[in-house]
């Protein structure tokens, strides 16, 4: 059986990405997402969680995420997920990671300051996309209204 791997998230960028080259000349941008979730426990108090998922992007996507998303940023990412491990040269401990490499993003809530949004894609040319007409006013969401 062939596996499958699939992630989407919705969030704020914790950080300004931090845009790096490789040694054979490949940009890669890495940054956090952080991701509210609020519910409530067994007892019925409402309840806030948090998530910082790591996130990496490549090649032109790469940069366009680091020319435009800034710490705050309202993101939407989708990728796949990956997860590499690795001994650490200080204390040799063997550590590891998992972070969604990033295949489309788009910017949510205003990113871009005009209460639009733009949508990027690393199978594609990776120009930016207008995918909400600039008329429709920018409100907040109550998740409780959402039926699923």
């Amino acid at each position: 059986m062939r596996g499958f791997s699939k992630a989407i998230i919705a969030g704020n960028l914790t950080r300004d990405p931090e845009l790096r080259t490789t040694p054979n000349g490949s940009n890669v941008c890495s940054f956090t997402v952080a991701v509210n979730r609020t519910f409530r426990d067994a007892s019925g108090e409402q309840k806030e969680s948090v998530s910082f998922i790591d996130c990496s992007a490549w090649g032109k996507l790469s940069e366009v995420i680091s020319q435009y998303a800034k710490k705050g940023s309202g993101v939407l990412v989708c990728g796949r997920l990956d997860q590499r491990s690795w001994e650490d040269k200080t204390t040799g401990n063997k550590r590891s990671r998992t972070e969604i490499v990033v295949e489309d993003f788009n910017f949510t809530g205003g990113a871009r300051g005009d209460g639009g949004s733009a949508s990027f894609n690393a199978g594609t040319d990776d120009t930016p996309s207008s995918d909400i007409p600039d008329d429709i006013p920018e409100e907040e969401i109550d998740l409780s209204d959402v039926p699923f």
